[in-house]
């Protein structure tokens, strides 16, 4: 339960900063800013690569978990973090969902 709450706090706080940026800057022109300088292209590249290595482990913890995949991908891949938070609350409240017996 606490890590639920924890992950949905991140998640909200998170967004908050999205639609902030989304706001100021526009979505393209979030991206405008981030390669204006070669540390936010940096940043940029990295967060790449590491939205790459998370959505290969998702994808693989959603197939033997039985989990959808694409829609936390396609909003991993447009909002990055929003999509792999969502995923693991997702992931957490299933794991607590009650199973039912089938006769």
């Amino acid at each position: 339960m606490t890590r639920t709450l924890v992950l949905g706090v991140v998640l909200a706080a998170f967004s908050a900063l999205n639609l902030a940026a989304f706001v100021t800057y526009g979505y393209l022109g979030s991206f405008e800013v981030l390669f204006s300088t070669l540390p936010g292209a940096l940043v940029t590249v990295d967060v790449v690569i590491s939205v790459t290595l998370i959505l290969l482990w998702m994808w693989n913890d959603a197939r033997e978990r039985g989990l959808p995949f694409w829609p936390y991908a396609i909003i991993a891949l447009l909002l990055g973090s929003v999509g792999t938070l969502s995923y693991l609350i997702h992931r957490e409240l299933r794991a607590r969902a009650p199973r039912h017996a089938t006769a």
